[in-house]
């Protein structure tokens, strides 16, 4: 699977399958698209993947030994840092409803059967990829405005000290005018 380290900064996409053939087949769609593949050849493997990487998505064959992909898919929708990973199931299985009620029961976001038409499965690995990229930045940013609310809140609390200071001192009252306005816009400013 890709693992180069000029793919280092590329949202990742988890690749389970019990079948390395699969695996190979499933990077070889994906050649060329901005993303970083890892593959995992057991549900077990996938788990401890997620342990160690964040993923945009998880392609998951639904039938596999051992713990299937619907096991698999359900200990990773109990991790609280895991839970809002999108799971597409893949399987060679053809097209039944109950198997696809399952893996939607157990927090799937998409069935495909195999043979998987790798144009659409682009556009899906595309869609869901953009959208990690877009709540990575909202998260981002959010972050970002937490800290300046912070930094706001700690200005205002050392002028509001500062002012007290003034007073004590018998400070010039347009300076403490001017203190206090300052005041109010960095307090109205961090609501």
């Amino acid at each position: 699977m890709t693992d180069l380290g000029t793919d280092a900064g590329l949202p990742k996409v988890l690749m389970v399958d019990d079948r390395r053939e699969n695996l190979v087949a499933l990077e070889a769609i994906l050649q060329g698209m901005p993303v970083r593949t890892v593959g995992a050849d057991s549900g077990e493997a996938a788990l401890k993947q997620l342990l160690m990487d964040e993923f945009a998505l998880i392609l998951m064959d639904a039938q596999m030994p051992d713990m299937d992909g619907f096991e698999t898919a359900r200990r990773i929708k109990q991790r609280e840092r895991t839970r809002t990973i999108p799971i597409v199931f893949l399987t060679a299985v053809d097209y039944n409803a109950h198997l696809a009620l399952r893996g939607y029961a157990v927090g799937a976001v998409d069935y495909l059967t195999k043979p998987i038409d790798p144009w659409v499965l682009r556009a899906k690995v595309s869609v869901f990829v953009e959208l990690w990229e877009k709540n990575r930045r909202v998260r981002a940013q959010a972050a970002l405005t937490q800290a300046y609310e912070r930094r706001l809140a700690h200005a205002a609390n050392r002028l509001e000290h500062a002012l007290g200071l003034h007073q004590d001192a018998g400070g010039d009252p347009a300076l403490e005018q001017e203190l206090r306005s300052i005041l109010t816009e960095l307090q109205d400013g961090n609501r």
